[in-house]
């Protein structure tokens, strides 16, 4: 439970109200009016009727624990609106109850966040209200939801029940989808990580109808008290691997503190959205393959950690970490792409036009072939697909970005070179007002 601070029981309207009240009865007693007693009198009746009656409701209402259930997965720019239940309390008349989100939001994991609030309203009576918090793009939400007892004229607003804190992950929207090629390259499932002590358990297994006879290991079925089966080393069942880096390099995740000159390295919405069209289609390469082959173990390896993705579970939760994985300074670069020397196999690629290593990557890489997934803002008269992000929509959902972040930049000229063995998807992506 949150621990409980001041917070005032009436809005701007209703403040005004209690002072518009005493001034104007004051003024009427001194000039003898008796339409403007009438008329403050009933102002401070009107004041005191909604204060008590909403106090006492709100005292009512104290063990009031609404259910927050935000929609799983949950996803950036998703029609689908969030549940509230646990509304269904008797309230005074002229009064409702309200459940008011507050927060910060995390793009791309950034720091710091921008301010979020959202409100919606249950009807008399009713158990369930829907709120409409609608996500610009991927990233982390972290934020408080209170009920509030408001009267339908908005001059009062008593907090009630218990605040719940949540931290929702917001994977980005999915992005338009393309065929690709893939050349997985196979091996026997888990011998480079078995260790020797397991590999008279791994060539073995339990003794089906129609193995033969001969092939049964006594020792080791007398042992388990179970009829244990040798398997030659050419029949282990093959698996397919494939490798990708998802190159998230680019602008520090924290802006620092600027000069006079007002410049800032962090990034801008324009950098975040490359990131996020990034990870969209990161997400639809690995969700793609993995309906199309169930088999696919993936070696996913990002600036910051690698994940070894073999079942769905593992790929879902994976899919959540990514929501909220920050832009990596250039600099922290030469640590993780040493370990990729080692490949030989295909390498699939995932980066956009912010990170600045990226042509010099690929050099390195050859001969051995990779595959480039590229994020980049459009560039030329052209006619091309352009994802965009609206950010005169943002104040309209309840989202308030920082002054730093709004900021546009001119287009980056990164262009990854054409490579033989190579091949590149190119993906639009632009913010606009």
């Amino acid at each position: 439970m949150i621990p409980p601070r001041f917070q005032p029981f009436f809005t701007p309207a209703g403040l005004a109200l209690i002072l518009l009240g005493p001034g104007l009865l004051i003024r009427s007693l001194a000039g003898r009016n008796a339409y403007e007693i009438i008329l403050g009198a009933a102002i401070l009746g009107c004041c005191l009727v909604l204060g008590l009656s909403g106090a006492w409701g709100a005292r009512r209402l104290a063990a009031l624990e609404p259910g927050w259930k935000p929609p799983l997965p949950l996803t950036a720019n998703a029609a689908a609106e969030m549940a509230v239940t646990g509304l269904d309390w008797p309230v005074p008349w002229f009064f409702r109850i309200h459940f008011v989100v507050k927060g910060r939001f995390f793009p791309s994991g950034s720091r710091p966040g921008c301010w979020v609030y959202a409100e919606t309203s249950a009807s008399r009576g009713a158990a369930t209200a829907l709120l409409g918090l609608v996500f610009p793009l991927a990233g982390v939400f972290q934020g408080e939801g209170r009920c509030r007892l408001r009267d339908l004229f908005g001059f009062f607003s008593f907090p009630c029940g218990t605040a719940q804190r949540r931290t929702l992950t917001v994977q980005s929207a999915p992005c338009l989808k393309k065929t690709f090629r893939i050349d997985a390259h196979a091996g026997a499932e888990d011998q480079r990580m078995k260790s020797a002590s397991d590999m008279e358990r791994y060539y073995m297994r339990e003794y089906a109808p129609g193995d033969r006879f001969r092939d049964i290991n006594w020792k080791s079925s007398e042992r388990i008290d179970a009829l244990i089966t040798r398997i030659s080393p050419d029949n282990q069942e093959k698996v397919c691997r494939i490798e990708v880096y998802f190159r998230n390099f680019g602008p520090g995740s924290r802006p620092p503190k600027t000069s006079g000159s007002g410049a800032s390295s962090g990034p801008s919405w324009g950098d975040l959205w490359l990131l996020d069209r990034a990870k969209a289609r990161l997400a639809q390469f690995l969700r793609a393959l993995k309906e199309e082959q169930a088999s696919y173990v993936f070696q996913v390896r990002s600036a910051q950690e690698v994940w070894e993705l073999r079942g769905a579970d593992e790929l879902e939760a994976f899919l959540e970490t990514l929501a909220g994985l920050p832009f990596c300074p250039s600099g922290n670069e030469d640590a993780f792409s040493l370990a990729l020397d080692s490949s030989a196999g295909p390498l699939y690629v995932f980066s956009t036009a912010c990170d600045a290593g990226l042509p010099a990557f690929l050099l390195a890489r050859q001969p051995k072939p990779v595959f480039l997934f590229f994020i980049q803002p459009p560039s030329g008269g052209e006619a091309r697909v352009v994802e965009r992000l609206s950010l005169s929509n943002f104040p309209a959902q309840g989202f308030f970005p920082l002054p730093q972040w709004p900021r546009f930049r001119s287009s980056r000229a990164l262009r990854p070179p054409q490579l033989p063995n190579s091949g590149i998807t190119i993906d639009y992506a632009k913010v606009g007002l």
